[in-house]
């Protein structure tokens, strides 16, 4: 493509918008795409919400450190340090 647009840094071809211009005319079965769903998976039955967090880049670098060491996300220990700091 002449414009260089990519998509997961691959570049797209004319022949893929086409394609793709196709497909959105015969059109989508609506409620199929919505049973899909949004965004990430819930934690449980309740609704979780995200909280903005700013750290050093020291503090992110041991935050990271850790999680490696024990096989875990930034979230996961966060939450477990958390959780640990109210009981």
């Amino acid at each position: 493509m002449a414009n260089g647009e990519t998509i997961n840094r691959q570049p797209v071809t004319e022949q893929e918008i086409a394609a793709w211009a196709d497909e959105a005319e015969v059109g989508y079965d609506v409620a199929a795409l919505e049973k899909r769903g949004r965004g990430r998976p819930g934690r449980g039955a309740k609704p979780s919400q995200v909280v903005a967090l700013r750290l050093t880049l020291d503090e992110i670098a041991e935050l990271d450190a850790r999680a490696a060491r024990e096989g875990k996300t930034r979230s996961e220990v966060i939450r477990e340090a958390l959780t640990s700091y109210a009981v």
